[in-house]
């Protein structure tokens, strides 16, 4: 997908709801890997800090684009990533997650670099707070929802009945049953812990040593998401974009 075609996608992005109904989305993430959606610009360097105005000649046309207030999003640069799980531990920290649980996730995989040859990637994982969420159109009581203002996808664990419907819908098997709240669990972005306490980053992002996850506003032209995704020349993808949810969490290198 070109950055043309990569940034409409974006400009599409709409307010869900909770009104829609099912979709026959399953968790197959593994099976599924990465695929790259965007794409490099052509043409020739640009600062970014310097000249991103310039690229963007009307970058309000893009702030005004998104459907939430403001709009938040995670940007991971996963070749940062050395796997010290700091992440996983203030996560864990923060928002009482059980040890049998996640919220957030390092995974790990082998790349082939010349025979008998590997390096190893670390890929962090957490709910990509989807724009078309599978999650909320399957859940028969509501339980989640994308909240009105973020669209921040939360559970309401008063109303979750444990049926479990919402994670086989995830598309990134990011949900799991918590035997205490007898309800299902997921990141919200710290939404309840941090964010809504004046806290500016979750968790995950402010404990990472290596700056790999990058949390802020993209509908803000002056945050670090909205430049880095936005960015002509740097490669950034979703997983699963076939999936067809629009997931605000992205991937980058660099």
């Amino acid at each position: 997908m070109g950055f043309k075609k990569f940034s409409s996608w974006l400009e599409a992005l709409q307010n869900e709801g909770t009104e829609h109904l099912p979709s026959e989305e399953r968790r197959r993430f593994l099976k599924m890997g990465f695929l790259v959606t965007g794409v490099f610009a052509s043409g020739s360097l640009l600062s970014l800090v310097s000249k991103v105005n310039k690229v963007y000649g009307a970058p309000e046309v893009y702030r005004r684009s998104y459907p939430y207030r403001p709009h938040y999003s995670m940007v991971l640069k996963i070749d940062q990533c050395v796997d010290c799980e700091r992440c996983k531990e203030a996560c864990a920290k923060t928002n009482h997650v059980p040890s049998y649980g996640w919220r957030t996730n390092i995974l790990e995989r082998r790349i082939p670099v010349a025979p008998d040859e590997y390096v190893t990637e670390f890929i962090p994982v957490l709910c990509n707070h989807c724009n078309v969420p599978p999650c909320v159109r399957v859940c028969p009581t509501k339980a989640t929802y994308k909240d009105k203002k973020t669209g921040i996808v939360i559970m309401n664990y008063k109303k979750c009945i444990g049926c479990k419907t919402c994670m086989e819908a995830c598309p990134y098997n990011a949900r799991y049953f918590n035997e205490e709240k007898r309800a299902i669990d997921k990141c919200n972005f710290c939404y309840d812990t941090r964010l809504s306490k004046g806290e500016k980053l979750t968790a995950c992002a402010a404990a990472c040593p290596a700056g790999v996850r990058i949390f802020g506003d993209l509908s803000n032209p002056e945050s670090q998401v909205y430049q880095m995704v936005h960015n002509p020349e740097r490669v950034v993808w979703v997983l699963r974009p076939g999936a067809g949810a629009k997931p605000n969490v992205f991937y980058t290198k660099g």
